[in-house]
């Protein structure tokens, strides 16, 4: 695949986290990787966004931002506020081609899920998905609740004729409870796709260089790592004192938009 689509059921479900994971993988076995955010809100002009945010851990080399919007909100809410062009669907469709001919892989993280908004007229990133026939990837929560929006989002991409490649958990707590121990089993059963990684909580915070040497154990092999489809195991070396880092975002954070 030249080009993946990562979308979740929600906002801060570790969307950017996992666009990381996904790149530090492949740039490690020597793929180039760009990461196309289409759509970035809530951060200031000088802030790093959620693109730069998952290069910076991945070690991506290309980042592209097609919009930026100071208000946390919808893009085309977002947008419509600040004055400023929305981004249309063909637009996101033909920039990641256009990076798509120079690199081996372009990921395109989503704001939000499936169908945010980009524009008035309902444009979303599923259109930009069909537009590039390009898989998807579905980054939802571990915990109670997210079956019922695993399998929304499952059933529109399905409605729209668009290849779910899978679902990662973006945030694997420390201490899972029951539900979310079940939900290990059950989220491939209700998204009808498999299960394709999972990633500690507080992963985000991690410093780069641990972050890269855990990514391969956090996914399945369809997206180039060695997860085996058991709880994922933080990686030595991440306690606060000495594996994870500020990065001048919460550190607790792990998708901002």
């Amino acid at each position: 695949m030249s080009v993946l689509v990562i979308t979740g059921t929600g906002t801060e479900v570790g969307k950017t986290v996992t666009t990381a994971a996904v790149a530090a993988v492949a740039v490690a076995a020597g793929r180039s990787v760009a990461v196309l955010k289409p759509a970035q809100t809530g951060v200031g002009p000088d802030e790093r966004g959620d693109a730069d945010e998952a290069a910076r851990l991945s070690g991506a080399l290309t980042t592209l931002e097609l919009g930026r919007y100071p208000e946390p909100l919808a893009p085309a809410t977002a947008a419509r506020r600040a004055g400023l062009p929305p981004v249309r669907p063909h637009e996101v469709a033909e920039a990641a081609a256009k990076l798509a001919v120079e690199h081996d892989l372009v990921l395109v993280e989503g704001a939000g899920g499936l169908l945010v908004r980009f524009d008035d007229e309902g444009g979303t990133l599923a259109d930009s998905a069909r537009l590039l026939a390009a898989p998807v990837v579905v980054v939802a929560p571990a915990g109670l609740g997210t079956l019922n929006a695993t399998e929304l989002t499952a059933r529109e991409l399905d409605r729209q004729g668009l290849d779910l490649a899978g679902v990662v958990i973006g945030s694997w707590p420390d201490a899972p409870d029951l539900a979310t121990r079940c939900n290990l089993a059950d989220l491939p059963v209700v998204a009808g796709a498999p299960l394709l990684g999972a990633l500690p909580a507080g992963a985000g915070a991690y410093a780069p260089a641990v972050f890269r040497a855990g990514a391969p154990g956090w996914l399945a092999p369809r997206l180039g790592g060695t997860w085996d489809g058991t709880a994922p195991v933080p990686p030595v070396g991440t306690g606060p004192q000495d594996g994870r880092a500020r990065n001048g975002r919460n550190e607790q954070e792990d998708d901002s938009s």
